[in-house]
């Protein structure tokens, strides 16, 4: 079988007659037509997915500042598109290269080749490397390291043009960072972010003390939001964490604080008072976002479920008159871990 006089396969029959051999002059210039066709059409559809996974991923990070949340969404991307190859993701963290996708990498070869930084694309038999570089400064790279065959040349362009896209996005996440380390609310929540959740924490303590009333602060997490992200994605997860959040804010007083403390973790602060008004606040809350149906339609329309429902979990403290400054949030978080290793969406109290 041919194609532009270049043999692309063969067909191989035991006996042959001079009628299968006329036959064949024929059938196989119809079947070489129908296997570059099945061939370019296989080529194609793989470019079209590619471009729109560039598209979606450029959709979902566009608004993301943390490489903690944009670098696993990287690595899952380009495990999609390049097979029978291990991904690896490093970013430059001050002078060392910090391994961010997957887990671990245990090839010291390829830590040899990225610290002596090279500035232009490797690829070998073994190995791809692929710099991330954004205004003339080296981010990180991408490496593949080769399984069962090499990179094709459509996979090493797929690489370069995610490796341009990522290095844009990583600059900007290492610009927000810093504009973080001033910054007082988190972004997607509208809540304090955690800087500035401890720095207030430590302004109500010493106000309760000073005044001698009483406080308490109660630790809440989403349950199963890995699970949320996952299974309809992370803008799904962004669209639960913003609608917890909304209805924590609707929940509480003028002069309550919210913040976030981490991921899908929120601490809230109540001065003036005691565990048992507390308690109240946080089980209104469990009923509140139990309750809540999450319409996730505009964000995935061809998602199966219409809505969704997510529930929380939380530990709540009040502060002793012989705590220690950290004491505080660190015996709500007891609390929480055992709300959730007892059976989630439950409140539970520390009475220590």
């Amino acid at each position: 079988m041919y194609k532009h006089n270049q043999i692309i396969g063969y067909i191989e029959f035991d006996k042959t007659t001079e009628k299968l051999v006329d036959f064949l002059d024929i059938a196989l210039y119809l079947i070489s037509l129908k296997v570059q066709n099945i061939v370019l059409t296989d080529r194609m559809q793989k470019n079209i997915d590619f471009q729109n996974a560039m598209k979606n991923i450029a959709k979902i990070i566009e608004t993301q500042y943390e490489l903690n949340y944009i670098i696993p969404l990287l690595g899952e991307m380009i495990d999609k598109f390049i097979q029978n190859h291990l991904i690896y993701i490093f970013i430059k963290d001050k002078n060392n290269y910090k391994l961010m996708w997957p887990g671990a990498c245990s090839d010291d070869k390829i830590m040899d080749i990225i610290n002596a930084e090279p500035r232009k694309r490797i690829t070998t038999e073994e190995l791809g490397i692929f710099p991330l570089i954004n205004e003339d400064k080296i981010l990180g790279y991408i490496v593949t390291k080769n399984i069962d065959s090499k990179l094709t040349l459509r996979e090493t362009e797929y690489l370069e043009d995610l490796s341009k896209q990522a290095a844009t996005t990583i600059n900007r996440a290492n610009v927000y960072a810093e504009i973080l380390k001033h910054a007082t609310l988190d972004a997607l929540t509208g809540f304090y972010n955690r800087r500035q959740l401890e720095e207030r924490t430590k302004q109500e303590i010493a106000s309760a003390r000073r005044q001698k009333t009483s406080l308490c602060a109660i630790m809440t997490d989403i349950d199963f939001f890995k699970k949320v992200n996952d299974t309809y994605g992370h803008t799904v997860g962004d669209l639960v964490l913003k609608t917890v959040s909304k209805i924590m804010r609707s929940q509480l007083r003028e002069y309550d604080i919210a913040g976030r403390y981490g991921g899908e973790e929120f601490v809230i602060l109540l001065p003036f008072t005691k565990i048992e008004e507390a308690k109240m606040v946080a089980e209104r809350l469990r009923k509140s976002i139990e309750n809540k149906n999450i319409d996730i339609t505009k964000i995935n329309p061809d998602a199966q479920e219409k809505e969704i429902h997510v529930t929380i979990s939380s530990g709540i403290y009040q502060l002793k008159d012989n705590d220690k400054e950290n004491d505080l949030i660190q015996n709500a978080d007891k609390a929480l871990y055992e709300a959730k290793n007892s059976g989630r969406n439950k409140v539970i109290v520390n009475e220590q």
